[in-house]
């Protein structure tokens, strides 16, 4: 296989981070150190750098990788010690004593880095597993309709945050719905759970779209206070009731029909979607400003009032793209916000899938990699 395979270059990779492969790059240290001595003069003299080598050993190797380079390492300076003549003065005595507690506390250090190093692990699995249970992955295509979706969390250790996606299927119409939970932490990610919840218990009944936000009110409030109760059973907790009165959700959702027509978008206080047609971005703004949900007490929707719908064209070719504002918000080294439609204008002819991967590549790059909120991407694209 030619040396440039990617997996030749994968299974080099492997073999440089194996833990064998590792302590002995270690042992080249005070072995290196070694040889240096029997080349130099009697006035200089290495031993008491070889002690580093344990400390060096305990960032990388397990406790017995560190355990064999302190082990090399006092025999190291041993033949140090011999080379100069100093095995039988007070110094090289110091020096091994030295060498053993540097070696006792870097066998020590390496331990509490290996278990915290398992810990983090464990924490990425459940987050990854929480993800896919709540975050379900999209289908690719529905009827004419082409569909990509995309997820980054701020944090580096975290898979979800507080921003979701979802969609289902309801009489012959994919319903997509993209929201943004307040605040962050486990909180958000129940609050994404209920809300989760609720969509896809309405799609399960068929909601329409006009009732779905009243529906998804009611639902939402009724699992908060039924987690609230709990948690005031078992230590009188009030995290829940606390998020509902203070909390909210931005959300955006959109039937699209599968088979042509024109989509129906309900928005409570998310930015637009963008339609991308022939090269231009035509941000769909709501003609009538709805409140984000956990606010319903105050337009009526939580006591059943419909909601207002509009109306949009979509042609085959158009890409509707909704996100979340971890988008939009997206700053530079200069606080420069991502300019997300100017960009978008050059992509409007791009697959969904392609889309999304060039959108989170040139977002990176003009965020440098650091986000300061979660973001959510999905993109439905209509075929001829």
């Amino acid at each position: 296989m030619a040396s440039g395979d990617p997996g030749e270059r994968s299974r080099a990779v492997r073999l440089w981070r194996h833990p064998r492969s590792i302590t002995a790059m270690m042992l080249a240290f005070p072995l290196g150190l070694l040889a240096i001595e029997e080349f130099t003069t009697p006035d200089i003299r290495l031993g008491p750098l070889m002690a580093a080598g344990p400390a060096l050993a305990a960032v990388f190797c397990s406790p017995m990788g560190v355990l064999v380079v302190l082990v090399v390492t006092l025999l190291c300076v041993a033949g140090a010690a011999a080379a100069n003549l100093q095995l039988y003065e007070a110094n090289f005595l110091v020096q091994m004593v030295t060498t053993v507690l540097i070696g006792a506390a870097a066998m020590w250090a390496a331990d509490v880095r290996r278990r915290r190093e398992k810990e983090l692990a464990q924490a990425r699995w459940v987050a990854e597993v929480t993800q896919k249970v709540l975050l379900r992955p999209l289908p690719r295509r529905l009827g004419s309709l082409e569909i990509a979706s995309l997820y980054l969390a701020a944090d580096d250790e975290a898979a979800i945050g507080g921003d979701l996606y979802a969609a289902a299927r309801v009489d012959g119409t994919v319903r997509l719905m993209v929201g943004d939970v307040q605040g962050k932490g486990m909180d958000a990610v129940e609050t994404v759970s209920y809300l989760l919840g609720a969509f896809r218990q309405a799609a399960r009944s068929c909601v329409a779209l006009p009732v779905l936000v009243p529906y998804l009110e009611c639902s939402f409030r009724a699992d908060v206070e039924e987690a609230a109760e709990a948690e005031r059973r078992i230590s009188g907790a009030k995290g829940p009731e606390r998020r509902m009165q203070e909390g909210f959700v931005t959300a955006l959702v959109v039937d699209v029909p599968e088979d042509g027509g024109p989509i129906r978008l309900v928005n409570r206080g998310h930015p637009p979607p963008l339609l991308l047609r022939h090269g231009k971005v035509l941000p769909l703004e709501q003609e009538v400003p709805g409140l984000p949900l956990g606010l319903g007490d105050l337009d009526g929707t939580l006591g059943g009032a419909p909601t207002d719908v509009d109306t949009v064209d979509f042609e085959p070719g158009d890409t509707l793209l909704l996100y979340t504002d971890g988008v939009s918000e997206a700053r530079d080294e200069h606080g420069v916000f991502y300019p997300l439609a100017d960009r978008l204008a050059d992509w409007t002819g791009y697959a969904p899938g392609d889309l999304l991967e060039t959108v989170r590549g040139d977002l990176l790059h003009h965020a440098r990699s650091r986000l300061g909120d979660d973001v959510a991407l999905v993109a439905v694209r209509r075929t001829a």
